[in-house]
């Protein structure tokens, strides 16, 4: 049975965090949820997370995390593995009154489309999401010519909560197997976000950092890197 979120906790959340509360001109959405969830309303289950800032990623056994920075060594993305499986989970800024994964699945389903994949429109553990293929290029190989973009299979998971709106993606055997796709539901449900106060474009990503022990590795491999002398040049007529 597809799960919801509690209007009235989000709007419980939002008071919580000093924001002013806003007139109600409908219906009140009084389902349950059971996962993800916003930071007010997180479960004392005793269940270890990795704080990556605006996610608190479940710490489960049998399952890496990879984590992608840009060339300003920021957390763009975030990927939890199980065997050949993935979920790849992003944050977002969403107004207050409404959610926008109706919108988004909108959006994801063109893009597909005009990539030469298609989605369509599903009812999941989550409510609907969008299951089928997407076109994508493989990582290239060192020594070999450029890949070339292949389909795959994959699942879009997502849940609007009190001014977030967190998205999942599911590829490899769990996009079409649900028994497969069990620990990596599971995981989803029990992420943590921690929206924060300020205020913040829609559809913006909410900013996600490294955890500490990481954050201190890579600051101590930057400065390794800095402190190497650079190559010397070749000499003229080598």
């Amino acid at each position: 049975m597809p799960l919801g979120r509690r209007r009235n906790r989000i709007d419980r959340s939002l008071r919580e965090r000093g924001v002013p509360p806003e007139p109600q001109h409908r219906e009140r959405d009084m389902d349950e949820t059971s996962g993800p969830w916003d930071e007010t309303d997180a479960p004392q289950d005793g269940l270890a997370r990795i704080d990556l800032g605006a996610l608190r990623l479940p710490a489960l056994a049998g399952m890496d995390l990879r984590v992608e920075l840009n060339a300003q060594q920021k957390v763009i993305a975030a990927t939890l593995r199980e065997g050949e499986s993935l979920l790849q989970v992003s944050v977002f800024a969403a107004p207050r009154a409404g959610g926008i994964w109706d919108s988004v699945r909108e959006d994801l389903a063109k893009s597909a489309s005009g990539q030469g994949g298609s989605l369509r429109e599903v009812d999941g553990p989550f409510g609907p999401e969008l299951a089928g293929t997407i076109v994508a290029t493989p990582p290239a190989t060192p020594g070999q010519s450029a890949p070339q973009p292949v389909r795959r299979p994959a699942r879009f998971l997502g849940v609007d909560g009190p001014r977030w709106f967190l998205r999942g993606m599911i590829s490899g055997p769990a996009a079409g197997s649900a028994e497969a796709a069990a620990a990596l539901e599971d995981a989803f449900r029990s992420i943590i976000v921690v929206r924060g106060t300020e205020p913040m474009p829609v559809r913006e990503q909410l900013p996600l950092t490294l955890p500490p022990q990481a954050a201190a590795q890579l600051a101590r491999q930057q400065q390794q890197a800095a402190a190497q002398p650079p190559p010397a040049s070749p000499a003229p007529g080598a």
